[in-house]
């Protein structure tokens, strides 16, 4: 079966997730080159594998159990660590406050088994519930108190998760995150995806620094759940941080308007594009985003 691929994705959404792509590569190469020259990873870290052929690490913080844990679910065509490293941060900054947290690479992406092709939102849910499932019986992590941090498709996903589990997921934090999930992919890919899937069954996209396969099971998925539904549904509380020139800015106040809980808060970061520009030299604006989760997630676990 031959495999049509159409041009680059669109810039904003499209153009991060290239730089997501270089950036994870080159930081699992440096974490590599750590775990060699010491014979450790990140002191509190662990490698685990979840069912299914998911790969995670789980970051446990130096402190009595049972303790608070937070989800982190990467972005489209990302891993675990996140561009910039941005999760991995995110988890030692999370450790500091007594939090411990689980990322996982989604199937078909980072260390984790299947194939890229095969990504729905539904099948992404599910691997995130089983991730969740998988925090909830450790029994050094308190079950009642989790949370959940979702990165631009990820966000979607988390939302869906915190409104799917509302009593057990207490608190939800979302990083430039999807809106409207036919919509932004609309935008990222064009049309003409969206045309050659239903027509083939299958599309290529030509996504700058590699190309991918999505099946039409992937464009069905992107109409099934509403992420305004979600928000109005889950009752804990909930952040959202987005930059001022990405797309993710156009529904941050719609979304805080329907969340239920009072603790609820949109973090715009003025000049801030979608990857809070974490390849830049200046990290002023990422380390924002990363201390902002670390105490939200601290005041509201």
């Amino acid at each position: 079966m031959s495999v049509w691929v159409l041009g680059r994705a669109a810039p904003r959404f499209g153009a991060c997730v290239h730089a997501v792509i270089r950036a994870v590569a080159g930081t699992a190469i440096a974490a590599t080159l750590v775990a060699a020259a010491t014979g450790l990873a990140t002191a509190g870290e662990t490698v685990v594998n979840l069912d299914g052929g998911i790969v995670a690490t789980l970051n446990m913080p130096d402190h009595t159990a049972p303790v608070p844990a937070v989800l982190m679910l990467h972005g489209f065509g990302s891993s675990r660590d996140e561009v910039g490293g941005m999760y991995k941060r995110a988890a030692t900054a999370l450790a500091m406050k007594g939090i411990a947290s689980l990322r996982v690479d989604f199937l078909g992406f980072g260390d984790s088994a299947g194939d890229s092709g095969d990504i729905t939102v539904n099948s992404q849910l599910d691997q995130a519930k089983a991730a969740l499932a998988f925090l909830n019986a450790n029994n050094e992590v308190d079950s009642k108190r989790l949370g959940v941090l979702g990165f631009s498709l990820g966000g979607g996903v988390g939302t869906l998760l915190a409104s799917d589990r509302p009593s057990e997921v207490k608190s939800l934090v979302t990083w430039s995150s999807v809106g409207d999930f036919e919509q932004d992919f609309r935008t990222v890919l064009g049309d003409k995806a969206f045309d050659r899937a239903k027509e083939d069954g299958i599309v290529g996209l030509d996504l700058g620094f590699r190309t991918i396969a999505l099946k039409q099971a992937f464009f069905d998925s992107l109409s099934k759940r509403k992420i305004d539904d979600a928000i109005a549904n889950f009752p804990g509380a909930y952040l959202t941080i987005t930059g001022s020139k990405d797309f993710s800015a156009a529904y941050s106040e719609r979304f805080v308007g329907l969340a239920k809980n009072a603790a609820k808060e949109v973090m715009m970061i003025p000049e801030g594009d979608h990857i809070f520009k974490v390849l830049e030299q200046d990290q002023s604006m990422a380390q924002s985003v990363i201390d902002k989760t670390a105490d939200w997630f601290s005041k509201t676990l």
